[in-house]
């Protein structure tokens, strides 16, 4: 008989759980399941070097998949082509590698699930690990968060999709961080809208939090994400170019790999000490930035629901993003003075628009991101109540409350 009071929850991540957004995701939930009094055990991908887990978990709680070593001998796929470390694309692997792949997985899951014995498996990304766990544990309620970077890399890799969907078809509940997310869902793997529930993510509002804010001279840009094209940061950066007044400082946070990560890094450099270069950073880390910084720039062309915009509307930040679907949601309708929203370009492939777009994507940038260093240099802070109940419903501990209903149902 399960104890619905104290459920034992296996959560299930494919890679580290110390970077990008569902890492903060899984990090959360299990923070949120104990205070709920419920027992958690997690399952993740690694690499070699290893990753820091001790924050919140107990060694003994976990278990892992170790990367470029004896467990899988190539570098640790990413969900997004372009990791904040490095990593192998989905597209890239051979029919003998994907195999080691869910064999490595299926192994650690065994042990895990004989150790463990959980009453219920939170796993994460409509992908190739959660359709494995559902084909090798049938009889376990399992319930998946999709964040996005999964539904692209089913498009992107049609002579996966078979091996996706014979286990995800099999959910027991799909949560979907926004209503278009969930109608992308429906449209390419044909689940049943009634097995997709809309839960969200959220923000850790004891890190993010409105503070005093420095003098305009100069205002303070802050970016944080991956340093790729997808996030749309070259042409973000070549924007910049243009704005000589008012006076600027841009904190660039976050990492990247290979050429794209190189190409951002060149583009920073040409604008001198204006662009401050942190790389990867704790979430303490990013929020102490963002509680001194006064406008976010998020210039993404693919968003599930962007986490950091809620980081930094907590923080009292301006906002400049482009108008994705989950932003748009987030946000919603009304009109505010400190959000300025940008048209997304069309984009040939998912990370490139096409030429003819580029200079006019670049000055409505321009033009949006003046437009709110005119509002911070004419009296910076401004009024969070308009949207209080939006950030207090996108907290933490209000997304888990959804959660919770997606574990119970699954009993019921």
């Amino acid at each position: 008989m399960v104890d619905l009071k104290k459920l034992k929850v296996l959560h299930l991540l494919s890679q580290r759980p110390d970077s990008t957004g569902s890492g903060i995701y899984v990090q959360a939930m299990m923070r949120e399941a104990t205070a709920c009094g419920y027992d958690n055990f997690l399952v993740a991908g690694i690499q070699a070097d290893g990753c820091d887990v001790t924050e919140y978990i107990a060694q003994k709680n976990s278990m892992f998949v170790t990367f470029h070593n004896a467990d899988v001998f190539y570098q640790i796929p990413g969900m997004s082509d372009v990791m904040p470390y490095e990593s192998t694309r989905f597209c890239d692997l051979s029919e003998e590698d994907l195999c080691e792949y869910e064999n490595a997985f299926s192994e650690i899951l065994r042990h895990a699930v004989s150790r463990f014995k959980p009453d219920i498996i939170h796993s994460h990304h409509l992908w190739i690990v959660s359709s494995l766990v559902r084909r090798r544990f049938p009889n376990i309620p399992l319930v998946t968060t999709c964040h996005g970077s999964d539904l692209r890399q089913f498009q992107n890799c049609p002579h996966l999709q078979k091996r996706v969907l014979i286990g995800c078809r099999k959910i027991d509940v799909v949560m979907a961080l926004s209503a278009a997310q969930k109608k992308e869902v429906v449209r390419l793997y044909h689940l049943s809208p009634k097995k997709i529930m809309i839960v969200g993510a959220g923000y850790n509002d004891s890190l993010f939090y409105s503070d005093t804010k420095p003098g305009p001279d100069p205002v303070q840009l802050v970016y944080a994400g991956k340093l790729s094209n997808a996030k749309g940061v070259p042409w973000f950066l070549r924007a910049l170019q243009s704005i000589r007044s008012p006076a600027w400082q841009l904190n660039l946070v976050g990492s990247g790999s290979g050429e794209e990560k190189e190409r951002c890094l060149g583009l920073a450099k040409e604008l001198g000490e204006k662009v401050r270069v942190y790389g990867a950073l704790s979430q303490k880390g990013l929020a102490k930035i963002m509680r001194h910084s006064q406008i976010l720039v998020l210039p993404s062309f693919y968003e599930g629901l962007p986490l950091v915009i809620l980081e930094a509307l907590a923080s009292g930040c301006r906002i400049v993003a482009t108008d994705l679907p989950g932003t748009k949601e987030l946000l919603g309708d009304d009109d505010t003075d400190f959000i300025t929203l940008v048209r997304t370009p069309r984009l040939r492939f998912s990370d490139q628009p096409y030429r003819e777009d580029e200079q006019l994507f670049e000055k409505n940038l321009e033009k949006a991101i003046r437009q709110q260093m005119n509002a911070v240099s004419k009296g910076g802070q401004f009024d969070l109540s308009p949207i209080q109940d939006k950030l207090e419903a996108y907290t933490w501990t209000g997304i888990f409350k959804k959660v919770r209903e997606a574990y119970l149902s699954c009993f019921i």
